[in-house]
């Protein structure tokens, strides 16, 4: 579990990447964010190192698009 302030952080990198993305699209949405979690998890916490997860999710060939 992640304390406050990195959630409100991921919250934000997730906002910030998925801009141009519907909140109608959850799959994409929901892909993003667990990449971005995951990196996370992972100990990559930079605000960098989460938007470039963030980013390759999006730009990853996936089964969601």
């Amino acid at each position: 579990m992640f304390d406050a302030e990195t959630t409100a952080l991921l919250r934000t990198v997730l906002e910030e990447v998925c801009e141009n993305i519907s909140v109608f699209e959850t799959g994409a949405r929901t892909h993003v964010a667990s990449k971005i979690l995951e990196a996370a998890a992972n100990g990559r916490l930079s605000i960098d190192d989460l938007k470039a997860a963030g980013h390759n999710a999006l730009n990853a060939p996936t089964m969601w698009r």
